[in-house]
């Protein structure tokens, strides 16, 4: 306890001798140092070994001091010559402080919202529309087999034929022409009906 007396003596002293703010805050730095020490000691019966405190050199003159503070610049030249025991506040504390979920949520939809059925088939939207290099490949084995026995009566061979045929044009109003006169006529195609939309909107995916 002799060294924090003396210590509290020096802070007085350079207060009085209106000494500059880094000195008296180094003197604070030491009398803090010397009070955790006491503390561990009361609760543990020894010094911590784990803790090490290096405090500066005092052997500095009153010129170098002033040489620092003047390099410092002005909004931290205010922090050093204030209270050292001012708390600053945390993250808690700042005005504009908003909850994680709020920052993470701003879109007003949780995850729920975006995975239910109504976003899957705004998804689906998208997929139909993409363009498809290959005819064949687009068509999956349900819809081919309802192409086959619905728009082409059963017949497989044909089906085959007409699929490549359509596939090899250059541009949509070739094949649009060739279907009108090869398939929608011949076969009696009702363009009412979803299969036969189903089937153009393919077509028209492989020349998009």
């Amino acid at each position: 306890m002799e060294k924090l007396q003396h210590l509290i003596s020096k802070l007085n002293e350079q207060c009085e001798q209106n000494e500059s703010a880094l000195q008296m805050l180094v003197t604070l730095k030491q009398i803090e140092a010397e009070l955790t020490t006491s503390h561990t000691i009361n609760i543990t019966g020894k010094k911590n070994p784990a803790v090490s405190v290096v405090m500066p050199s005092m052997n500095i003159s009153h010129r170098a001091v002033e040489e620092i503070l003047q390099s410092i610049p002005e909004g931290h030249q205010a922090w050093m010559g204030g209270d050292p025991l001012i708390e600053v506040p945390t993250l808690s504390h700042q005005p504009n402080n908003r909850e994680i979920n709020d920052l993470i949520g701003n879109s007003g939809r949780s995850i729920n919202d975006k995975l239910k059925p109504g976003s899957q088939s705004e998804l689906g939207s998208v997929l139909k529309g993409s363009p498809v290099k290959e005819l064949r490949k687009a068509i999956g084995v349900n819809d081919r087999f309802v192409f086959i026995n619905e728009l082409f009566r059963g017949d497989e061979p044909m089906y085959e034929r007409s699929i490549k045929t359509i596939n090899n044009f250059r541009i949509l109003a070739e094949a649009q022409y060739w279907m009108e006169r090869e398939l929608k006529i011949k076969l009696g195609w009702d363009d009412s009906r979803d299969v036969v939309q189903h089937f153009y909107q393919l077509v028209r995916r492989r020349f998009s």
